[in-house]
């Protein structure tokens, strides 16, 4: 008899991604007889949650199968009482799995962009320093189709575009680093792989406190959602996330394309070239030479953006823009002029 129909989506969604990564490592395709080079290693970041706990476990079931080392990291924030002590066991309970190295590691969350960006970027940071310090090729992240419906929502709150609107990448960060197995996965199905493998997981309260955006919407938005337009709101937010994204990046790399033509021999922008531009495209070079110019990509919002672009389409002589990360932007002489002040 075969697997828990939970427990088997889960290990097929793990083996696809651990497929991709030997892909894009054909010197560990596990070829016994080839030169031996190290394995790839695979980490798991998991926060002792359903999702994480049914990733590691499925994780640990299909590495060893394809010649893949697996191990796990977990991040302590340090925002709730005990929180080291839970880090501890969740490394415990990664050991047990068999996955090798397992690490705990400590982050201090800082308070720029709310707590909830701070502890992401501290999350992120910590992740992307231990993968480097140990060799890992791909760190696999428990986001299910939930989280990417969430994710939806909170972009269209925001208003901050189609990009915004593409919710998750199921493989982001440097060189597809962060692979995300379970966006087309239920969080259900991942609870319920835990029950049938009695996995202990354990339930964030910042996951049930109101005082966080995401917390509303999950337990308060969504469901009404569903009330008001019936099932399927999930599935649905989630395919207008691969759309959005499909669209996204067929304008991203339009953008990229007309960069330089819309510069002149100094490297500045011209005014004229740019206003010639559909505003999709020509809000993404704006966006791209912002950040270029030192602007943080997280602190940078569609209100910045749409502000840079009236120099271009509604010039009345207005003064500099002041964007994130002490960028200023300007026109003179029909160049667009942005740098750090």
């Amino acid at each position: 008899m075969g697997p828990h129909p939970a427990v088997a989506a889960i290990r097929l969604a793990v083996r696809r991604v651990l497929h991709d990564v030997l892909t894009q490592h054909p010197e560990n395709s596990g070829d016994t007889t080839a030169p031996v080079s190290p394995p790839p290693l695979v980490l798991v970041a998991c926060s002792g949650g359903a999702d994480s706990m049914a990733l590691a476990s499925a994780l640990a079931f299909e590495a060893p199968k394809l010649g893949v080392r697996a191990g796990g990291i977990t991040v302590d924030h340090g925002l709730q009482d005990g929180s080291g002590l839970r880090a501890a066991e969740v490394a415990a309970r990664l050991t047990a799995m068999q996955l090798d190295p397992v690490e705990a590691v400590t982050v201090k969350v800082g308070r720029e962009g709310g707590p909830e960006a701070a502890a992401r970027h501290a999350r992120y940071a910590a992740l992307d320093e231990a993968a480097e310090r140990l060799g890992a090729c791909a760190v696999l992240l428990g986001h299910t189709r939930d989280d990417q419906a969430e994710t939806v929502l909170l972009g269209l709150a925001r208003g901050s575009g189609i990009r915004s609107l593409s919710g998750m990448a199921a493989a982001s960060g440097a060189a597809g680093r962060y692979r995300r197995p379970f966006l087309e996965i239920d969080r259900q199905i991942a609870r319920k792989a835990c029950m049938v493998q009695s996995l202990p997981v354990w339930d964030d309260p910042h996951n049930a406190d109101p005082a966080y955006t995401r917390s509303r919407l999950r337990h308060e938005g969504l469901p009404a959602l569903e009330k008001a337009l019936g099932k399927g709101v999930v599935e649905a937010l989630a395919r207008t996330a691969q759309l959005a994204r499909d669209d996204a990046d067929a304008l991203d790399a339009w953008a990229a394309d007309v960069d330089a033509v819309v510069r002149d021999d100094a490297g500045l922008l011209e005014c004229a070239k740019l206003f010639a531009l559909p505003p999709a495209v020509r809000r993404r070079v704006l966006r791209r030479a912002v950040i270029e110019a030192g602007s943080p990509a997280g602190s940078l919002f569609a209100r910045h953006i749409e502000e840079v672009d009236r120099l271009i389409t509604g010039w009345r002589g207005q003064r500099a823009i002041n964007l994130p990360g002490r960028v200023e932007a300007h026109r003179q002489g029909g160049r667009l002029v942005i740098r750090q002040g």
